[in-house]
């Protein structure tokens, strides 16, 4: 019989995800594609603008048949054509929308970046959260045990008239509520393992065992949504030159060549027409005067690029901010470690002292319960701090602005 449980619960095992897999599942999920495809989609902006910008060839040709014939005019005629076609100078434009486009590369991947880190923090969360609440339920599951034991022990109690009603009635009111909490805890689990699902796309099945690296050091890095911001800043600064590039010379090269096959009824116009014709025309444009209009829009883009910087200085301050509330909040973390290691110990020393007492009649029923109680808490607690403290290795890490899962072990 043991044997075909073990079989069947095999297959759970097999498929159980340690927090490396569940962070890789996530990591492939369909918003790091869409992350990705703007991060393609703005290395082809780039490389499209690049192209307007290199020479431009066109060919085509042209049939006509005029119903009276002159001499300018055949009664039929083919034109064939290729150009060539390319800006000289732009005033400057295209060096800086190169920049733009650059940046704008830079801004996705690292906008990319900082969403795969934002999703294996929410993964490390969820994976710890859902191990501190199974050392939650499982604590709830021997306390329930622990009373329904008392409760078949005190009904032959009352049975042989040794105790009151309402000592057992007091055991049922604490398994009552012992169940209730039980059942909210489950509830807790399964809306984790459900948010896991939304991130890797499949039924998840948790395994134990996983940990997150010490990362202890002043080897601060900008975290990838600053990095994002700071190109972001750096493309709409580059639109805004851009931008005022319209205000200085225009030059661009124009050549065509012509091939002409006239058919002429009258042989005379036939041969004055000429077989082919090549035009070179160099163009050079100045605007000098527009109202103001292109320094107003050069003025409004860089307006918007002293509203990002603003924004990147605030964030940039606050991740600093928040880097070392993060050294805090571990530190503190260690200490909740080593005062549940000491709760634990008195929770059992008082609950071996009062059990005996209990068993003897010396003490009360309530005194009893409550030391029940606290010896299972106490137990729930110190597991919590334990998977709270690597929630606050993630965050550290996070906040340093380093890839969360190259610290997973």
């Amino acid at each position: 019989m043991k044997k075909k449980y073990l079989l069947f619960l095999f297959p759970f095992y097999l498929y159980a995800q340690d927090l490396n897999e569940l962070i890789e599942l996530s990591l492939n999920n369909q918003l790091i594609k869409s992350s990705s495809y703007n991060v393609e989609s703005s290395k082809k902006q780039y490389e499209s603008v690049q192209g307007t910008y290199l020479p431009k060839v066109t060919i085509g040709a042209t049939y006509s048949n005029a119903s009276q014939e002159t001499i300018t005019t055949p009664s039929s005629s083919t034109v064939g054509y290729a150009n060539i076609n390319m800006t000289l100078y732009d005033g400057g434009a295209k060096g800086h929308r190169y920049n733009s486009l650059k940046s704008n590369i830079k801004n996705s991947e690292q906008n990319l970046e900082s969403l795969k880190n934002s999703i294996s923090l929410q993964v490390i969360n969820y994976y710890f959260n859902y191990l501190s609440l199974l050392s939650a339920k499982d604590a709830k599951q021997k306390e329930i045990e622990t009373l329904n034991a008392q409760e078949k022990r005190l009904q032959k109690f009352l049975e042989a008239g040794t105790t009151t009603s309402d000592e057992v009635d007091k055991i049922i009111s604490r398994v009552q509520i012992a169940n209730v909490t039980l059942h909210e805890i489950e509830l807790q689990i399964q809306t984790i393992l459900h948010n896991l699902e939304y991130l890797t796309l499949q039924n998840v099945n948790i395994s134990k065992g996983s940990n997150i690296k010490e990362f202890l050091t002043s080897d601060e890095t900008l975290r990838a949504d600053i990095k994002a911001l700071e190109y972001q800043m750096d493309s709409v600064l580059a639109n805004a030159k851009a931008s005022g590039s319209s205000n200085y010379p225009m030059v661009s090269l124009d050549n065509t060549y012509y091939s002409y096959e006239m058919d002429y009824d009258n042989q005379t116009w036939q041969s004055g027409a000429i077989d082919s014709q090549n035009i070179l025309k160099i163009s050079f444009a100045w605007k000098l005067f527009d109202f103001g209009a292109t320094n107003k829009a050069e003025q409004s883009v860089y307006k918007q690029y002293l509203a990002l910087k603003s924004k990147y200085e605030y964030e940039k301050n606050k991740a600093s901010v928040d880097l070392k509330l993060a050294l805090k909040s571990y530190e503190i973390a260690k200490l909740k470690i080593t005062s549940a290691n000491a709760g634990l110990d008195a929770a059992n020393s008082t609950y071996d002292t009062i059990e005996v007492k209990y068993q003897n009649g010396l003490v009360e029923n309530v005194t009893y319960l409550e030391a029940l109680s606290e010896k299972y808490n106490a137990i729930s607690v110190l597991k919590s701090a334990k998977y709270d403290l690597e929630i606050k290795k993630a965050n550290i890490i996070y906040h340093s602005g380093k890839n969360l899962w190259e610290y997973i072990k």
